[in-house]
């Protein structure tokens, strides 16, 4: 949606993407999801007099994987600090996160919406734990308080106020989820809560330099909630504004079954938190040894792939950022291309189309397709040498997604192997005009829709299976 007339929508989002670790920030607990209610809660992670908090490694370098994708800075040197809150599901009374001196400093992320492209930059990004989870549903009276999440690996991920609406914003949480699957630091899982959104919202008026009052949105983790979200915000700043009235900085949240967003509590300043440096984690040194070597074990970024894709194969640039959206959807093309001996513009066609509405469907990626990249391959072979139609091929498409075989054994057994046979064809066409006199006359009339007529009726006569391109070509040459 775009902002209401004569108003600018102005957003920024802090994005929690959960490690990939299997275990927590500061101690040896599992992060698995799913596990019974606090059974993966050390004494580290439920605040135990005496225990003290010793960095995952791990975590650490996936903060700089993060750092060299978007183009950061990793600090050499950066501190832990204590944000001090009080709520039930954080056992120690303060979360440690980092403040002043975070991991990763800058950065960017590009977007495309409606085949424009901006550049968003990043604020920063650091390392922080969870906080554990407030259960209102399973207690009548009470709230139920699981600590299996206290001290999950966090990198939270704060933009520039530079996104300009809805379709912005969704365009930057899907390119930074698919980002941060593709380098290996997170799994993606929104249901999970392994990637979660917080949206800023302010409005004012178009020409206005300063920043209006913002809203936070918390824990948005549906692309579609961030939309309707940030939507109805904006509206409703507007329309309070209108009406003489003034927005009050809070953190509010989406109520999807009413669609609306509600007050959640005021929002609280760095000063509230009451920040300073953890005594009980020295600062995190970072050598540029351990960046290079971080570097070196990089992947192909998406953006650079997708310019291999265009520079390579000639395709468009949408089509190359559709296809490096996902890792296991590029991976796949490559591995079609690989095994048709090329021709990539085709294959592209047939992995962004019947391919990709199939992955839809059954709704999983491409690395679990049920047609194989090397079966898509032998289907791209048999239209190029013009053994299938576009039509039958996709038929021939649907039997492998059942699981019917390979595409020359579902050829055969279903008899659509194309007619490109010049006798026949000829005989078909002869056929075609001596049965549809009437047809001829209104073609040799200048009437350009009896031609394709008379191609139906030879596709007709020979159930679908008659080369296209040939029979204009013998049609035209007969009829002159």
């Amino acid at each position: 949606m775009s902002a209401p007339a004569g108003w600018e929508v102005v957003i920024g989002i802090e994005t929690h993407a959960q490690l990939s670790t299997a275990s927590k920030i500061f101690s040896g607990a599992s992060t698995a999801f799913g596990a019974a209610p606090n059974t993966q809660a050390s004494g580290v992670d439920i605040a135990l007099p005496g225990v003290l908090p010793v960095l995952n490694r791990g975590a650490v370098e996936r903060a700089i994987r993060f750092g060299l994708a978007v183009g950061g800075t990793v600090a050499p040197l950066s501190v832990f600090a204590r944000k001090n809150y009080f709520y039930p599901d954080l056992p120690k009374g303060y979360q440690i996160s980092q403040y002043e001196l975070p991991v990763v400093s800058g950065g960017a992320i590009d977007i495309a919406v409606d085949g424009s492209h901006k550049r968003i930059r990043l604020t920063r990004a650091h390392l922080e734990e969870d906080a554990g989870k407030s259960l209102h549903e399973d207690f009548h009276g009470m709230t139920g308080i699981d600590l299996n999440r206290a001290g999950t690996p966090l990198l939270e991920i704060v933009s520039e106020p530079e996104l300009r609406g809805s379709r912005e914003a969704v365009a930057y949480a899907k390119t930074l989820h698919a980002l941060v699957r593709w380098i290996g630091i997170c799994d993606g899982n929104m249901q999970e809560g392994s990637f979660r959104c917080d949206a800023n919202v302010s409005v004012r008026r178009v020409g206005e330099a300063k920043l209006g009052t913002r809203c936070e949105i918390k824990n948005l983790n549906s692309f579609r909630f961030l939309e309707k979200a940030i939507d109805y915000e904006a509206r409703r700043q507007v329309e309070l504004i209108e009406d003489g009235g003034t927005v009050v900085q809070e953190t509010r949240l989406w109520d999807p079954a009413r669609g609306e967003t509600r007050t959640m509590r005021s929002k609280e300043d760095a000063h509230d938190y009451r920040y300073f440096p953890d005594p009980d984690l020295p600062p995190l040194s970072i050598s540029p040894a351990w960046v290079e070597a971080v570097r070196g074990s990089l992947p192909e970024l998406p953006s650079a792939m997708g310019e291999r894709f265009v520079a390579a194969h000639g395709l468009t640039d949408w089509e190359a950022r559709t296809l490096t959206a996902s890792k296991a959807l590029a991976a796949y093309f490559e591995a079609v291309v690989a095994a048709a001996g090329g021709d990539a513009k085709s294959c592209a066609n047939w992995v962004l189309g019947e391919l990709s509405a199939l992955l839809n469907r059954l709704e999983v990626e491409a690395d679990a397709s049920p047609v194989s990249p090397a079966a898509l391959a032998g289907l791209v072979h048999r239209v190029r040498d013009g053994t299938l139609s576009g039509k039958a091929a996709k038929e021939v498409f649907e039997a492998m997604a059942q699981g019917e075989g390979e595409a020359d054994a579902i050829i055969e057994q279903r008899g659509l192997r194309q007619v490109s046979d010049a006798g026949a064809l000829a005989q078909l066409v002869e056929a075609a005009i001596a049965a549809n006199p009437k047809l001829v006359d209104d073609y040799r009339a200048g009437k350009d829709k009896a031609f394709n007529a008379l191609v139906g009726q030879v596709m007709k006569a020979s159930a679908g299976r008659a080369n296209p391109g040939q029979v204009n070509a013998l049609l035209k040459a007969r009829l002159g």
